[in-house]
């Protein structure tokens, strides 16, 4: 995959202020596939929409429900998207936050697998949005339309009640048998093959022990050179040195969790802070409002982001954490410098 220079055409942090009402949110940049918004002043769930599935079509990443129809999103627009007057994405003067990325466009067919699955896939910016419903026995394969390895993976059942499954290839050195829950502070968890045979460019890999007709959407990620990053780094217990974690970029957006410890997500982007220290903190596994203190703080740089708190969730001495990185920048003229590169404040 080529870099890309441009990586708001691709992912956009977009905030704004609910009406109470109905609604366009306009300054997304394009018309996004996947939606994702959080109330920042209240308590509410987090909610999630894509294309594939269809407006109105609502999960959520801190609880196990099943999808369920809202007047949340209505439609997906050339610049952002529409509303409608769910309190949780659009109360009247509520501060929001949306994160937005562009896959496909309209789905498509993809018998790449043994089972047969609807894509909507980006190959330039290496993101894909797949819904398949389960059938057979044994390891089955799903395509994913990514032509290349996925790097990571967030799962939900569409029809069942059912934990959040995030794959990471930085989880172990055999990565098919572990996965992280993204609704809950679980450390990483072990079944043997839980996501099958594991990932090729074409497919990814679905346990011999999934049964049932359950129908399931999968969020599926490569990376992409100056846009985007999936890997770990080691704590080193530091509030004023931290671990400084190199992705070849300036970040828009960071995902980043514990995985040998139990610990909180936390989410961080480049619109919700005035200045590159970003401590303003919202949690996919909690619906709780923003936190804005600054014990999971971390400074957004050229090339990388640096923990700036030593809080266990995000930075305890000898721990390991797992981040997904989107860029705002990419670090023009990398290719010759190395991931131990020395951190760059811009």
């Amino acid at each position: 995959m080529a870099q890309i220079n441009k990586p708001n055409e691709y992912f956009n942090t977009k905030l704004y202020t609910g009406n109470g009402s109905t609604q366009a949110v306009t300054g997304v940049g394009f018309q996004p596939d996947w939606v994702w918004i959080k109330d920042r002043s209240v308590g509410y769930n987090h909610a999630l929409f894509d294309s594939v599935r269809g407006t109105t079509k609502l999960l959520q990443s801190n609880t196990t429900n099943a999808e369920q129809t809202t007047s949340g999103v209505s439609s997906f627009d050339s610049d952002g998207f529409t509303l409608g007057s769910d309190i949780g994405m659009n109360q009247s003067s509520g501060s929001f936050a949306s994160w937005n990325w562009l896959a496909g466009g309209t789905a498509s067919s993809n018998t790449d697998g043994s089972i047969t699955s609807t894509v909507s896939a980006n190959t330039t910016s290496g993101f894909s949005i797949v819904s398949f419903t389960n059938s057979g026995s044994g390891n089955r394969t799903v395509g994913h339309g990514l032509n290349a390895k996925p790097k990571m993976i967030i799962q939900h059942a569409i029809n069942d009640a059912t934990n959040w499954l995030v794959y990471n290839e930085n989880l172990n050195s055999s990565p098919e048998n572990y996965y992280l829950y993204l609704n809950t502070t679980n450390a990483v968890q072990n079944i043997t093959n839980i996501w099958g045979a594991g990932m090729t460019t074409t497919t990814f890999g679905i346990n011999a022990g999934v049964g049932g007709t359950t129908s399931y959407i999968n969020y599926c990620f490569a990376e992409v050179k100056g846009f985007s990053k999936f890997g770990s780094y080691t704590g080193n217990g530091s509030a004023t040195d931290g671990t400084f974690v190199y992705t070849a970029f300036k970040p828009a957006f960071v995902l980043r969790k514990a995985s040998s410890i139990a610990g909180y997500w936390n989410l961080h982007d480049n619109k919700r802070d005035t200045y590159n220290l970003t401590y303003k903190r919202l949690f996919p596994d909690l619906s709780d409002a923003e936190a804005t203190s600054t014990d999971n703080s971390i400074d957004i740089l050229s090339n990388g982001f640096k923990c700036r708190a030593a809080n266990t969730d995000t930075n305890g001495s000898g721990s390991t954490y797992i981040y997904m990185a989107f860029a705002e920048n990419p670090l023009v003229g990398t290719n010759n410098i190395p991931t131990t590169a020395r951190w760059l404040h811009l």
